[in-house]
């Protein structure tokens, strides 16, 4: 028996276990406290001084242009990386070995479309947001176009930053146990309250900063605690993957695929449904999007890019290194009594291999992982509802910079006090699912539509709007006649029975979908084709404008 079994479990009302309050009742969750907070006040401080000191919305939009690469890149990374990467992917890893690591594939090459695909013409091209790149390619009909990606940009970064409000609460579950409603409501509040904060106040050189902060934080605390795991096998990696074999009580097996996502040909289609959401999801996420827009020149995207993929790729590495560690020091059967889902992994491993001081530290990463996450979506919302649709289409561009910069502000709080109060309402959800919807309509809508705006000469409005709604009713209705909802044991109504749709992920209808319906939109409209502004808008996307800083 390991020192993990000091982490005794306490089972919820719903049968899942949780860390004892009394693990870290004392010293650890007292330091954690103390680490979270000194974070806070100083990236608050920093956001502060760094925020917008005039009305220029550029600086509220887009920050400090003149970054350099690695700052970029980290900004980037942090962006791109929340909680799931530390903790789920993680106990994913831990519990499920060689599908485990396979996910995390997904995770690490999604980066190579951004930077393949869209990064240096939607840059070239856009703005300050998504909404920019699509009026310039379909100027005639720019506010319908608007309204809808607005509302598509809207659904995706609510629905992430619900899943990001309810891990948190679900981290705190990992050290005091079972909350109650008032431990609960108060966590929430807090995470969404700070937030909101950095958003409000600091815009985008406030989320920049923990950005940041949380990137290097997470670099190097999953790179401590991975050199730690091989330090502990003299760098064998054969041993480790030995032990956590051996530790899994499955053998061979663990190293084998199968253990959750190659059982039948359902769980395999459900798998690469999951992957194509991940890959093509988190690569049109609208605050990961934005933040290609951040860089003042071509050459500098360019090698932030290469900084983040590089980045990306370390810290899902060490995720890897993580959960075989946790499994062989730990043990499968350990970490599944504690989490049945695996979350506490990555603690349970810094409990046996660096005590109290190790867990406090991975604590409070997780922590800022979520607060940094939650404030670049946000942002992302802020900035579309303020730009796109209040000084676009409500304003038709006449809005003064003073008047747009006061919107912005206002629909992050509103952004915000929706995340909390729906957080609160759906206490219980998986945050998993929330989460992977969200990826499934950022591929199925924002995708296509950006795709073709790019590169598809005969690309028009009509095409645009069928993709962008489209491609959202068709991720939504398939999760909701999935069994994610209905005819489970584990989903939302166990007794009811609508489940036609076999997999728990659409993506892998819902994407082609969304590039059909987009492809047919266009050629079913008889709108003529504006062979100038294309052509404009092709030379300046690939040729590039370097904007002002």
């Amino acid at each position: 028996m390991t020192s993990a079994a000091a982490l005794t479990a306490a089972t919820s009302e719903g049968g899942t276990a949780h860390l004892s309050a009394g693990v870290v009742g004392g010293f650890s969750l007292k330091l954690t406290f103390i680490l979270f907070v000194s974070v806070v006040v100083v990236s608050m401080f920093t956001a502060l001084i760094t925020a917008p000191q005039g009305d220029e919305i550029a600086e509220f939009y887009l920050g400090n242009r003149t970054m350099s690469p690695l700052r970029n890149g980290l900004a980037m990374c942090g962006d791109y990386l929340s909680a799931a990467t530390l903790l789920g992917s993680t106990g994913l890893v831990a519990l499920t070995g060689y599908d485990g690591l396979l996910y995390l594939v997904g995770t690490s090459v999604a980066w190579v479309m951004v930077l393949l695909l869209i990064a240096e013409p939607l840059r070239n091209s856009g703005r300050f947001t998504l909404g920019d790149t699509l009026a310039l390619r379909l100027p005639r009909s720019q506010r319908s176009v608007r309204l809808a990606l607005a509302f598509c940009t809207l659904i995706i970064t609510v629905l992430y930053l619900v899943a990001q409000l309810v891990g948190s609460v679900a981290l705190l579950t990992q050290f005091v146990g079972q909350p109650d409603s008032t431990t609960r409501t108060l966590c929430v509040v807090a995470i969404g309250t700070l937030v909101v904060l950095y958003v409000a106040l600091g815009g985008m050189p406030g989320a920049t900063f923990i950005q940041i902060v949380k990137a290097v934080m997470l670099v190097v605390g999953v790179a401590v605690t991975a050199v730690m795991v091989l330090h502990r096998y003299r760098w064998n990696i054969d041993g480790l993957l030995g032990a956590a074999a051996s530790g899994s009580g499955l053998g061979q097996r663990f190293l084998e695929p199968g253990l959750r996502y190659g059982a039948s040909t359902t769980s395999k289609l459900d798998f690469f449904s999951l992957q194509i959401a991940i890959v093509l999801g988190l690569a049109a996420l609208p605050h990961v999007m934005m933040r290609l827009l951040a860089p003042s020149a071509t050459r500098v995207l360019r090698r932030s890019i290469l900084w983040a993929m590089g980045l990306v790729g370390f810290v899902c590495l060490a995720a890897g290194v993580l959960g075989l560690g946790a499994t062989a020091l730990v043990g499968r059967d350990e970490i599944a009594g504690i989490d049945a889902k695996g979350d506490a992994a990555v603690l349970l491993l810094a409990q046996e291999i660096g005590g109290a001081v190790l867990t406090a530290l991975i604590s409070c990463l997780a922590f800022v992982t979520l607060l940094a996450v939650a404030a670049g979506l946000t942002l992302a919302a802020a900035s579309s509802l303020a730009h796109d649709l209040y000084g676009e289409v409500i304003r038709k561009g006449q809005a003064r910079q003073r008047e747009e910069l006061t919107v912005a502000r206002l629909a992050a709080v509103v952004i915000g006090v929706l995340g909390i109060l729906l957080a609160l309402v759906s206490w219980g959800t998986n945050t998993a699912t929330l989460a992977f919807l969200a990826f499934a309509i950022a591929a199925s809508a924002i995708l296509p539509t950006m795709v073709y705006s790019l590169f598809w000469r005969r690309f028009n409005a009509r095409g645009a709007l069928l993709s962008l709604y489209g491609g959202l009713v068709t991720s939504v209705l398939l999760v909701v006649c999935s069994p994610v909802v209905s005819s489970k044991a584990a989903s939302f109504y166990p007794g009811a029975d609508f489940a036609f749709f076999p997999l728990q992920n659409p993506g892998i209808v819902s994407v082609p979908a969304g590039f059909l319906l987009g492809w047919l939109g266009t050629v079913m409209s008889r709108e003529p084709q504006d062979t100038e502004t294309y052509e404009n808008f092709e030379v300046r996307a690939v040729l590039g404008v370097d904007q002002p800083a």
